[in-house]
């Protein structure tokens, strides 16, 4: 086999609580992390030389060692043994620096993919083992699906598929800095924790109504600050019709959940207007 095709898709954060910082630099955190099928196409090839040549349709993404894909080549080759090479085409759908775990999932569809191209017979436990050595998005990226995440995001539970259900994403054309917003954060004085116990139970009962209207993310009023224009977004779905809308991750992507396709698309045409980048999406 010379060539692989792997689609890397996006995630939203159904809640997203932090909890204090860790001695290690990252923050514990409590989340519930849901697989999109807004996604984007890495092509993988196999060349002679050992290097790795990246390609993009992006230019917003790094071409050389700084990409994600670039370190899941590495962490391969050094866990094989091997010396080989990769031609990684990049064709991105997913908005960078977004919320939406973009740069993650591409590292986990490089890690999955070479283990196919190479024929390497790595475990799926043990590519998200290599995927936490990436980044805290990855071991999720590689799982999919619908899970419940602890520690920096790699301790999973999978949980009960929240599949098949409409979800329209805004995004305003801005990157946000992940490790500015945990800067901002103020830990220390606040009142309630996101009962993230209780929306997974909701999940698991697919009850879809209680879920939308309790998803929280302790992020979003830090980002607020900044982009005021996303508590407008969400205000605007919450009228056309979502039954809950959100920030996702450290944003600044807004998501509502639909259980209608008329009020969905309908939503999507009137921020269209308003805002840089609308998609539709589903959950996986």
């Amino acid at each position: 086999m010379e060539e692989v095709v792997i689609e890397a898709y996006g995630k939203i954060n159904l809640a997203l609580d932090v909890l204090y910082p860790r001695d290690d630099g990252y923050h514990e955190i409590d989340t519930i992390m849901q697989q999109i099928d807004l996604k984007d196409t890495l092509i993988l090839r196999n060349i002679d030389e050992d290097k790795v040549i990246i390609e993009s349709n992006c230019k917003d993404i790094p071409l050389d060692e700084t990409n994600l894909v670039y370190k899941a080549w590495e962490k391969i080759v050094k866990e094989a043994n091997l010396k080989r090479g990769i031609h990684i085409t990049i064709h991105k759908n997913i908005p960078v620096a977004a919320g939406l775990a973009g740069g993650s999932t591409n590292a986990a569809a490089v890690l999955k993919g070479l283990n196919i191209l190479w024929d390497l017979n790595l475990s799926q436990k043990r590519l998200m083992e290599i995927g936490m050595e990436i980044g805290a998005d990855v071991p999720f990226c590689i799982l999919g699906g619908t899970a419940h995440a602890k520690g920096i995001g790699e301790k999973l539970t999978r949980i009960k598929s929240f599949s098949n259900k409409l979800i329209l994403l805004a995004n305003i054309g801005k990157e946000v800095s992940t490790a500015d917003v945990y800067d901002r954060l103020d830990l220390q004085n606040r009142q309630d924790r996101i009962p993230i116990d209780k929306l997974v139970e909701y999940i698991e009962e697919d009850m879809v109504i209680e879920l939308s209207q309790n998803i929280a993310n302790v992020m979003e009023s830090v980002v607020i600050e900044d982009y005021p224009v996303i508590a407008e977004i969400k205000e605007h779905m919450m009228r056309h019709g979502a039954l809950g809308s959100l920030m996702s991750g450290s944003g600044p992507t807004v998501f509502g959940i639909f259980d209608d396709e008329e009020k969905l698309l309908r939503c999507k045409e009137f921020l269209e207007r308003k805002v840089e980048k609308v998609f539709l999406a589903k959950t996986i």
